[in-house]
């Protein structure tokens, strides 16, 4: 896969290779997930017979029963009436205005009876119209007849005051309660029946009579904007009536009557035509994506070549946990509650965070969790699960948390019942939050199930980490970790054909890991590293120092450029055996790059002394020169060790000086010019050799000898 993704991209610039394989996984994820929103559609019929249950896809408001409930609503609202008491204040004003004017314009102004000869003019009538026309808002000539007008004209002044004090007496006694509009006949009659008791003369009881009908008027008004206000306050609190996603529209076997009929169609289920939006939705999600996938491997400051590979891996693990939820569907035939939460969600984000880093598995872990959603949708297509999702997400967030510490392949599945009891906290906690009726044997389900997912995911991911890590090259934490075990071949190698390399290797381990953990590198990258990188000198252990045990130096018996090529040789020899060996790409480029370029400077000076003519650059290492931190860190430890193990009385200060000029004579000689140390990580470096080297080198308690006689009194 290694090979592969390098041939890819060098054919294709890493941009063009990106959104390629983006869109693979664009179209990739709307293929799997397409079935899941494409709307269901039945071709059914008026008044015919279901031939399925038919649920809903999704939920929508009913327009229909939600207009009736407001119509409803509207009309239980009671009219709202204002009683207004000053009503009965104005229409007796009117009635004693009508009679003051009448005592204006009479026949006999005096209190006598008029005289049987003098009748009431066309003239008088329209001047007491004309004068109650003037001063009078209301037009009471077009209510009151001409009779009760001629009537009061021609009754005396006291015969007047007599029927106006009765007729207000009855209008004010009525008029005192309130009553609407539908009542107000019932009213005037019963004013008008009151007068009739009284004792007036014929004309006047007529008139006051007629005049009390027409004074009553309802004194209860309605209230038009009070009214429509409490209607439209009714209509507002009138809840949607809503068809629910999941709810049966019709059961199998039933008629489809009008009301079935119009749900259906407004559901869109009534037709064999599906529409389009789901599916352009879903090209949205899709590239939403890719999107996501893209920026961060933009934002990612690595080299293109492990982008390319960790983009390759991401899409393909990603690829694998949608198929793997497509193939759940077959257990979704039988029917089983939420079989989503039977799925190994932590697989994934359990991959990712042991081969790439924690970001992208997160990243994962969201994507995951949305196309989750849209799969295991309990079987109504284009509906949307945020249970499951947030199972998902939680699952995927339990898996990259209890495995951020996780050394050992061992420590996966500890991992997975951690997951496992994260999975049964949110299960119980949704389903108690939601006050589901669900019975004893639903709950053991829900319980079985998260166990299942939880050790499933840590099952899977002990079992594809081996072959993504070969087919990717990937060195994981757990990798390096298991490359340690002292009983790997080349470690036994190295410690039964060449010790004293071997302990060197430990040493310099010890040197370098501290080091790289100080400026933020991967410090067990550097300590595995370390056992491997001088590996190349098991070809010839005796040639180099550490491993002459007999104080027996071969180099003295050897011409310079010979002792040499020896020496340079293992760094080559080293790398051919670790990719012999199929050991991961880091560790070969940690034996050729840890020693860059320097100069064997002593069988130069040596062959320099024999008068030979030579380069310098002859007596250099091959190279290249460090290309990461660890392995500038790796080749100042291993200088470092070496020059201090030579060191007959180490003192602090000669440790400090030994490391100062060594990371000068590296920096001046420009072997950490191709990578991106700095300064200021050299000098915490420094610091930190420092602190190593004194506490393996410290001064010991010199214990006095006993003398012979102590010896032998003790004895």
């Amino acid at each position: 896969m290694q090979n592969w993704v390098r041939k890819m991209k060098d054919l294709l610039h890493y941009t063009f290779f990106k959104w390629i394989l983006l869109s693979i996984v664009g179209l990739a994820s709307f293929l799997l997930l397409y079935s899941h929103v494409s709307p269901d559609t039945y071709n059914t019929r008026l008044f015919s017979v279901a031939d399925e249950t038919i649920r809903s896809s999704k939920t929508i408001v009913d327009e229909r029963l939600t207009e009736a409930e407001k119509e409803r609503a509207a009309a239980e609202v009671e009219p709202v009436y204002q009683y207004r008491p000053e009503t009965t204040d104005n229409r007796t004003s009117l009635i004693n205005s009508i009679f003051e004017f009448a005592k204006d314009f009479n026949l006999t102004p005096d209190e006598e009876e008029p005289s049987a000869d003098q009748t009431v003019t066309a003239e008088m009538l329209d001047q007491l119209k004309n004068a109650l026309s003037e001063d009078v808002s209301e037009n009471v000539t077009e209510s009151i007849s001409d009779q009760t007008f001629r009537q009061l004209l021609s009754a005396s002044d006291q015969g007047l005051e007599e029927a106006k004090g009765t007729t207000i007496d009855q209008v004010e006694r009525v008029m005192q309660e309130p009553f609407k509009q539908e009542e107000a006949l019932v009213k005037k009659n019963e004013a008008a029946d009151y007068i009739a008791q009284f004792s007036l003369s014929d004309e006047l009881t007529s008139a006051s009579m007629d005049l009390a009908r027409f004074a009553v008027v309802e004194n209860n008004i309605y209230d038009p904007d009070q009214t429509e206000a409490r209607i439209a306050q009714a209509v507002e609190a009138v809840e949607p009536v809503q068809i629910l996603e999941g709810q049966v529209i019709v059961q199998k076997g039933y008629l489809i009557d009008r009301d079935v009929y119009r749900q259906l169609d407004a559901l869109g289920l009534t037709t064999n035509e599906a529409s389009p939006e789901p599916y352009i939705g879903l090209a949205l999600f899709s590239l939403l994506i890719m999107l996501i996938i893209h920026f961060h491997f933009s934002s990612w400051k690595i080299s293109e070549d492990k982008k390319g590979l960790y983009l390759v891996l991401v899409s393909m693990i990603l690829l694998l946990s949608l198929s793997l939820m497509k193939a759940a569907e077959l257990i979704r035939e039988l029917e089983i509650l939420q079989v989503g939460y039977l799925f190994p969600a932590a697989m994934a984000p359990m991959l990712i965070k042991s081969m790439v880093n924690t970001r992208v598995a997160l990243i994962i872990t969201m994507i995951q969790a949305l196309c989750a959603s849209i799969i295991f949708n309990d079987m109504m297509t284009g509906a949307v699960n945020v249970e499951v999702s947030l199972y998902f997400l939680f699952s995927g967030l339990a898996g990259i948390l209890f495995l951020s510490d996780s050394k050992r392949r061992t420590h996966l599945l500890r991992a997975g019942l951690f997951v496992s009891a994260a999975n049964l906290i949110f299960l119980f906690s949704v389903t108690l939050i939601e006050s589901g009726q669900f019975s004893a044997i639903d709950y053991t389900l829900f319980a079985v199930f998260a166990v299942i997912s939880g050790v499933l995911s840590s099952i899977l991911t002990i079992g594809l980490l081996p072959l993504f890590e070969s087919g990717f090259g990937i060195l994981s934490t757990m990798k390096l970790v298991e490359l340690s075990n002292p009983n790997h071949p080349l470690l036994k190698k190295i410690l039964t054909e060449a010790p004293g390399t071997y302990h060197h290797s430990v040493m310099v381990a010890n040197l370098a890991e501290a080091g790289c953990e100080a400026i933020g590198a991967n410090g067990l990258l550097a300590r595995v590293g370390c056992y491997y990188h001088d590996i190349g000198k098991t070809k010839r252990p005796h040639y180099f120092i550490e491993n002459q045990m007999s104080g027996h130096n071969p180099h003295d018996h050897l011409d310079p450029q010979t002792s040499r090529d020896i020496i340079i040789s293992h760094a080559k020899e080293g790398a051919d055996m670790l990719r012999k060996y199929k050991l991961p790409g880091e560790f070969i480029d940690i034996a050729e790059q840890h020693h860059g370029t320097t100069m064997l400077k002593f069988f130069y000076y040596k062959a320099k002394e024999k008068g030979l003519d030579l380069k310098e650059d002859d007596y250099r290492y091959p190279g290249p020169r460090p290309r990461t931190r660890e392995t500038a860190v790796i080749s100042v430890a291993d200088s470092v060790e070496a020059a201090v193990r030579s060191m007959k009385d180490p003192t602090p200060d000669k440790i400090k000086k030994l490391v100062e000029s060594i990371v000068q004579d590296r920096l001046q000689d420009g072997q950490f010019n191709e990578c991106d140390i700095t300064i200021k990580q050299l000098e915490t470096i420094k610091k930190v050799f420092c602190e190593t080297l004194n506490g393996i080198f410290h001064s010991r308690i010199e214990y006095p000898d006993f003398k012979s006689e102590e010896r032998k009194k003790e004895a």
